[in-house]
Parts: structure tokens; C-alpha cells; sequence
């Protein structure tokens, strides 16, 4: 039997291409004159955050278990973030936050970088299924949405004197199953290897104790990297 060409091409197996996944568009805000409020899950200004002097700050306390938090929504599995942030009075402290996706169907924290007067502890969160997990927080209920546990994994606070008030720069660049870090460069720096650093990033959350003179951040960078740090 004679196949028309039209036949022919009707039989003929389809080929779908599907162009490569855009990256990431990139983020760098400067709480300027043009700052962009809807990038934040945080509302902002708030009782405790606003912007001042093209910083933001964050000062006081929030009333509730934890200290004030500003939430950055981000989208991306290899990430290079930074961040400089200052202390406008002795003591307190930051957290900065890493969250993403859990490999269950949820969200969750990924990495947590203490940012200490006197040093830096890293926690990495992962998840497990095994509620009976030697790294389970046990005082944590499974997740709703995914029913996985939080995992922790601490690490001892390496000491770095922090204590001025002075501007800090904090990088993290996460590549495949690994992310690299450092505090102004040559301060403080390591490198990380873990599985669950390969899924897709979703928050950026900042934690300050800064009391009521507060804590600025500025400068902040987001963007795609596709080459080792």
C-alpha cells in the first residue's frame, strides 16, 4: 500500500520540543526611591519594619514566641543570595532563613545560618517519612500538607567575632548538592554538601533580635548560577 505523503505524516511519530526552563528573573533591591513592597511576603512597613535612610530596619520585638521576621519570596534551585545587614546597638542577633521544597509536596526550612555577636551556627533542616528518625524534632507534629517530619541537623558554633557594628556581607551559593558560604568574603566561610540543597528554593527569611534600635539589611541579590562557587 502507497502511503500519501500527508498519511505519511500523520503515522510519522511526533516529536515535542520543550525549551529549557526559564531562569529565575533576578532580584536586587536596594530599598530605594523604586523599592517593590510585592516581592516581600511580609507586608511592609509593619509595626516592626519599615524603610529608612534606603535600608530596611527592623527593630522591637514582636510579641509573640519568635522575633520579628521578614519573608522574601524566591524561585529557583541554584541560587547565589546575598545580603549586607548591620547591628545598631550591642547584643542581639540574626537569623537568615533558606526555605524550599520539602520532596514531599510541601515547604519547609532548608538551611539556617545563626548569625551570632560571637559566631555563626548552622542548622540544616530535612525531612523524613520515619517518625521514628534519630534527627527527628520531636516536637514537631508531621506536616499537614506533605506528612513529613523536620529533620535537624546542628552544627557547633564556630567563633567569629561579629560584635561591631559594622556592615556585613553574607553570601550563599547553592549549586546542585552543595552550598558555599561566607561572611565579608575572608571573615567566615564553608562549604556544605547535602542532598535536599538540590530542591527548589522558595523563601528568603530574615530573623532579628535587634532591640529597639534595630537591625538594617540592604543590597539584597538574588539570582540564577549555573557555575561552581
Amino acid at each position: 500500500m502507497k502511503l500519501t505523503l500527508l498519511t505519511a505524516l500523520v503515522l510519522a511519530p511526533l516529536t515535542v520540543l520543550h525549551a529549557a526552563d526559564p531562569a529565575p528573573a533576578p532580584i536586587h533591591e536596594t530599598f530605594g526611591a523604586d523599592f517593590n513592597a510585592k516581592r516581600f511576603i511580609t507586608p511592609i512597613p509593619n509595626k516592626n519594619t519599615e524603610l529608612r535612610d534606603g535600608v530596611l530596619w527592623t527593630r522591637g520585638s514582636s510579641g509573640g514566641k519568635y522575633p520579628p521576621m521578614v519573608y522574601l519570596a524566591v524561585e529557583g534551585k541554584d541560587l547565589a543570595i546575598s545580603f549586607r545587614y548591620r547591628h545598631l546597638s550591642d547584643g542581639g542577633m540574626l537569623w537568615f532563613f533558606v526555605d524550599g521544597d520539602d520532596g514531599f509536596g510541601s515547604e519547609d526550612h532548608m538551611l539556617r545560618v545563626k548569625l551570632l555577636r560571637d559566631g555563626v551556627q548552622l542548622e540544616v533542616d530535612g525531612h523524613s517519612k520515619d517518625e521514628h528518625h534519630p534527627l527527628r524534632q520531636n516536637t514537631r507534629p508531621a506536616d499537614k500538607v506533605s506528612g513529613v517530619y523536620r529533620l535537624n541537623e546542628f552544627f557547633p558554633l564556630e567563633k567569629v567575632d561579629l560584635k561591631s557594628n559594622a556592615w556585613r556581607e553574607v553570601k550563599l551559593v547553592f549549586q546542585g548538592e552543595q552550598v558555599a558560604m561566607s561572611i565579608d568574603g575572608k571573615v567566615w566561610s564553608k562549604t556544605l554538601s547535602r542532598a535536599n540543597f538540590n530542591a527548589g528554593k522558595r523563601k528568603l527569611l530574615w530573623m532579628q533580635n535587634g532591640g529597639e534600635k534595630g537591625i538594617e539589611i540592604d543590597d539584597v541579590h538574588v539570582q540564577a548560577t549555573s557555575q561552581t562557587p
